[in-house]
């Protein structure tokens, strides 16, 4: 992706400046106000998305990510960032959430939050061994399942799968 021009790298600059100030409305403001082709800029794409996740705005969210996965196919947080907003979506729901992610599973093979996020969907789904596996193949992936475990355990989305989660080594 090319850089911004000035005049865009300015307002994407504000624009962060305002999230970071707990202001979403000037942030968003900001981000309105680039040009068409910086709109599509796969930074801008995540910056609105993170604004709109912080607003609870996952209605409008779910069509960024899916902008960012087609401006960036290759960056995994489009992925991420579909999933997660369609199941807080109001057309939403851990299905789609789950239909949404898994295909990112062969597309992503060394990402862990990937296979951590499809843990946590199949467990609410109630299909908990599969939420194990998926955890435990999310531990393989990171390489070092201390982090991932301890993140489990504080996780209610994981809370069934917490006895086995403790019996990890």
């Amino acid at each position: 992706m090319p850089p911004l021009d000035p005049r865009d790298h300015h307002l994407v600059s504000a624009a962060e400046g305002w999230f970071e100030l707990g202001n979403p409305h000037e942030a968003l403001s900001e981000l309105d106000a680039l040009s068409e082709a910086a709109s599509r800029h796969p930074a801008v794409l995540e910056l609105r998305w993170s604004i709109l996740a912080q607003q609870g705005a996952w209605d409008l969210a779910v069509p960024v990510a899916e902008d960012l996965i087609r401006s960036a196919p290759g960056i995994a947080a489009g992925w991420l960032h579909r999933a997660y907003a369609l199941r807080r979506a109001s057309h939403g729901g851990l299905p789609q959430a789950w239909s949404a992610l898994h295909p990112a599973a062969d597309l992503f093979p060394s990402e862990s939050l990937i296979a951590y996020n499809l843990a946590c969907y199949a467990t609410q789904m109630g299909r908990v061994d599969e939420g194990w596996e998926w955890f435990l193949r999310a531990i393989q992936i990171s390489g070092d399942g201390r982090a991932l475990r301890a993140m489990g355990l504080r996780d209610e989305d994981l809370q069934p799968l917490r006895e086995r989660i403790l019996s990890l080594k």
